[in-house]
């Protein structure tokens, strides 16, 4: 029996959840198209997480443009959009000014997992909605993500001071009122289930961290 690649089984198990929130057979009867922004973290001068043989920003990007493919072939009436379909740096502005211009319905931010040298176990997935963390492993993640803005130039002009680095900047998010949060933990929560039930991962749950 021939094995399905592991990048593209993800796209298909994350494409069945996408189905189940919007199934083939609904129109939608808008005065615009429902869009879809695909986000592939990192790329360029940031090479997101490091493996062995492996570089995050090139298997997010891989299984990015899977998923817009198929959403595509499988959604006629989606628009989507990148916000990178090549390996370039992209700052965390120019990704939200890319949404925001095509005033996206959903917005999916791609990444990998990773775990430092002294963990050695790594086991199962997860999916993060914007929120506010609620464990010390969830800032990790939250910090190792927004550490991106450091390769941008007067980062901490343009984020107002925010230092990825600093517990005390996180603070912000405990004032950050998200009217779309129930929807998105809806959406993550079937995104889950899939990866569990279709992927046989290990289930990490969904997470909130605070992400810019």
């Amino acid at each position: 029996m021939e094995m399905m690649p592991r990048n593209h089984f993800f796209v298909l198990v994350l494409l069945g959840a996408l189905f189940t929130l919007f199934p083939g057979t609904r129109s939608f009867a808008q005065s615009r198209p429902f869009t879809v922004v695909i986000d592939p973290g990192h790329g360029g001068k940031d090479p997101g997480a490091v493996g062995a043989t492996s570089r995050e920003k090139d298997i997010v990007l891989s299984v990015g443009l899977r998923l817009g493919a198929l959403i595509e072939q499988h959604h006629k009436d989606v628009d989507v959009i990148y916000t990178r379909d090549n390996d370039h740096f992209v700052d965390l502005k120019k990704r939200a000014e890319i949404a925001n211009k095509a005033h996206a319905d959903l917005f999916i931010s791609l990444h990998c997992n990773a775990l430092d040298r002294r963990r050695t176990s790594p086991q199962g997935v997860e999916t993060f909605v914007l929120g506010l963390h609620r464990s010390k492993d969830n800032l990790d993640v939250a910090k190792a993500e927004n550490a991106v803005i450091m390769y941008e130039e007067d980062y901490s002009v343009k984020y107002e001071g925010f230092n990825p680095n600093e517990p005390e900047s996180y603070i912000i998010f405990e004032f950050m009122s998200n009217a779309f949060l129930s929807q998105s933990v809806y959406l993550a929560t079937i995104v889950q289930n899939q990866l569990v039930t279709g992927a046989k991962r290990v289930n990490r749950n969904v997470r909130q961290a605070g992400f810019l």
